[in-house]
């Protein structure tokens, strides 16, 4: 896939990502949901920027999540580029149309995610009891690069109590598939599940 497609696949899947968080954000409270179906609601929660409704600190404990957010994001940043840099140096060698689909994938949801990242705490005002607004006149609900990254899209599959012979967990009540997530995660996951299933068509041995 050329580069010029690419960048479309990546135009369109941030347009579809920003403005169904947008729309989240600006008319749903925190925690506020909507039933769809019986396994799937818009469910509106914020995370501090890691994938599939985690917090930095369930993975880092020894430092603050302030500490860490700016980090992330300022590693996401970096990252964003030599990103950006595969995917041109893979249209450029015209390597597979896979390869390339998934690359710009990748590369668009975590574009997404930064966004959010980045901006967000400044365009918005908190959703605590309220709908944020857009460019409230009162400032946003933090600074530069300490945006929350906004989740909506929730699948409950199955809920109910483990059977009590399974070991450790039986008789706990149990939610699959429990991760509230965004479109961009969805890109990323994506991609990655493209590269790892389609991993030989993907990459050549050139390659």
């Amino acid at each position: 896939m050329s580069l010029k497609k690419s960048i479309i696949l990546i135009i369109i899947i941030l347009l579809i990502d920003q403005v169904s968080k947008i729309y989240i954000k600006t008319n749903f409270m925190l925690h506020d949901s909507v039933e769809v179906f019986s396994w799937f609601k818009i469910y509106f929660i914020e995370n501090e920027g890691m994938a599939w409704g985690t917090r930095i600190s369930d993975f880092v404990s020894f430092i603050s999540d302030r500490t860490a957010k700016t980090f992330l994001t300022l590693f996401r940043i970096v990252a964003i580029f030599g990103i950006g840099y595969w995917l041109y140096s893979a249209t450029r060698k015209k390597s597979s149309r896979i390869l390339t689909i998934a690359i710009a994938l990748i590369f668009a949801g975590a574009l997404g995610n930064i966004i959010d990242s980045v901006f967000y705490g400044v365009f918005f005002n908190d959703s605590y009891n309220q709908v944020a607004t857009f460019l409230p006149k009162d400032g946003g609900y933090d600074s530069f690069l300490h945006g929350k990254v906004v989740d909506m899209l929730y699948f409950p599959l199955y809920k109910g109590y483990l059977p009590e012979w399974i070991p450790k967990y039986g008789g706990q009540f149990f939610t699959f598939f429990e991760p509230v997530f965004n479109i961009a995660d969805m890109a990323i996951s994506t991609g990655f599940v493209m590269l790892i299933v389609f991993n030989k068509r993907a990459f050549s041995k050139k390659d």
